[in-house]
């Protein structure tokens, strides 16, 4: 059954937003609930299933050799967040897991500090559960092998760069562990890392990431949508001191973004991440940009990570060649390539209580309308404080 086996097998933007959340919000709760965008029907007593992979993380713990690594890869992130990682323990009963027929409810309540590690976790363990309780067959390890293989030395003739981006929706653990050793072993000057800790570590190479949407959502909540991206990256600063520095630009549309990102963010930033909407519209706006904050675009650099593909990352290469810095994070495409059909699932948060007041909505306005997340009342009073029309969004 699926299981993990280190508390690492997370992506590296959950512990560097965990850390930032205990160093400046240790008082904040969150609440996160499961999206089922694809609509997949769960087979009776997947439920119990879960229940039971969720009670086995209660046992994972940081290891010594992981906290070294982790402290040695990560220089800028303070000594005392190891120790705390070091005692820090999954709690089942921050998760709540219901099953009505074919239809699953997973619900993370508690302090925003904790549960900000569950979302990737249990995201994973739903597909991989998903798969072996439909008794769904993969491809087998060699096609496994083979595909990735194909894929980094098709990528490295294009002259890129490129990250695995893919725990969340991954087949499997085992397919991940294979995939990145072949994106290791045959991508020399191409693959530079993954999201994934443990397996940076395992396969030396190193962990990429920086935060998500839910920093931002949070600080809606908090500060107000106005101020939500210019706080938010603010106190990543704060935090971070210039590591770090990819800002991920697509919580409230990218216009609304580039309206928060002001001339000292905008040359503090390495640059940043696309991951909605049109690739080339967004890499227009970016340089675009840069240049009227007197910035050479090609002194930034663009993250894609949107559902990415060969073709798609083709022609963004294209694209962007000449005119700006640019990298790649492939996701599902690298992962959960298996002859089956990926999940189309997600965990987002839905409710802040940024101190102890009230619980308070929260939601993410995607360049693509139909990705945007929250309870519609919020997302109808959002549009209007920030002026977002859809049709031009």
């Amino acid at each position: 059954m699926a299981s993990f086996t280190s508390i690492l097998d997370n992506d590296f933007y959950k512990f560097t937003m965990q850390h930032a959340v205990v160093k400046l919000f240790p008082k904040a709760k969150a609440r996160y609930h499961f999206i089922n965008r694809g609509h997949h029907k769960f087979p009776d007593g997947f439920d119990v299933l879960l229940k039971e992979a969720v009670n086995e993380m209660a046992n994972l713990k940081l290891t010594k050799a992981e906290k070294a690594f982790f402290a040695r890869t990560c220089p800028y992130i303070d000594p005392t967040y190891f120790d705390f990682l070091q005692g820090y323990r999954y709690d089942p009963e921050e998760i709540k897991i219901f099953q009505d027929g074919p239809d699953l409810e997973v619900i993370i309540e508690g302090y925003w500090y904790r549960t900000i590690l569950w979302e990737v976790p249990l995201m994973s363990l739903i597909c991989e559960l998903f798969y072996e309780s439909h008794g769904l067959q993969r491809a087998s390890d060699v096609e496994v092998i083979a595909t990735a293989k194909d894929k980094i030395e098709k990528y490295k003739k294009l002259n890129i760069t490129i990250a695995d981006f893919g725990t969340r929706r991954r087949h499997s653990y085992e397919v991940h562990d294979m995939v990145v050793r072949t994106l290791k072993q045959y991508g020399e000057k191409t693959f530079i890392g993954t999201s994934n800790v443990h397996l940076a570590m395992k396969y030396e190479t190193k962990p990429i990431g920086t935060h998500a949407h839910e920093w931002f959502m949070f600080h809606a909540a908090k500060y107000g949508y106005k101020m939500a991206n210019l706080l938010g990256l603010e106190h990543w600063s704060d935090v971070y001191r210039g590591d770090l520095g990819i800002a991920l630009s697509d919580t409230y549309t990218t216009e609304v973004f580039f309206q928060q990102f002001d001339k000292k963010l905008t040359k503090l930033f390495d640059g940043v991440r696309h991951d909605s909407g049109d690739p080339l519209e967004f890499t227009d706006k970016v340089i675009a940009h840069y240049k009227k904050n007197g910035i050479n675009p090609l002194s930034k650099t663009i993250i894609f990570s949107d559902g990415l593909d060969y073709e798609k990352v083709e022609r963004i290469a294209s694209y962007c060649e000449g005119k700006i810095l640019h990298s790649f994070g492939v996701g599902t495409n690298f992962t959960n390539d298996v002859g089956l059909k990926p999940m189309n699932i997600v965990i987002k948060m839905t409710d802040a209580l940024p101190e102890d007041d009230q619980w308070t909505p929260v939601i993410k306005l995607s360049d693509e309308p139909m990705k945007h997340t929250g309870d519609e009342d919020s997302i109808y009073i959002a549009k209007k404080v920030l002026m977002i029309d859809d049709d031009n969004a």
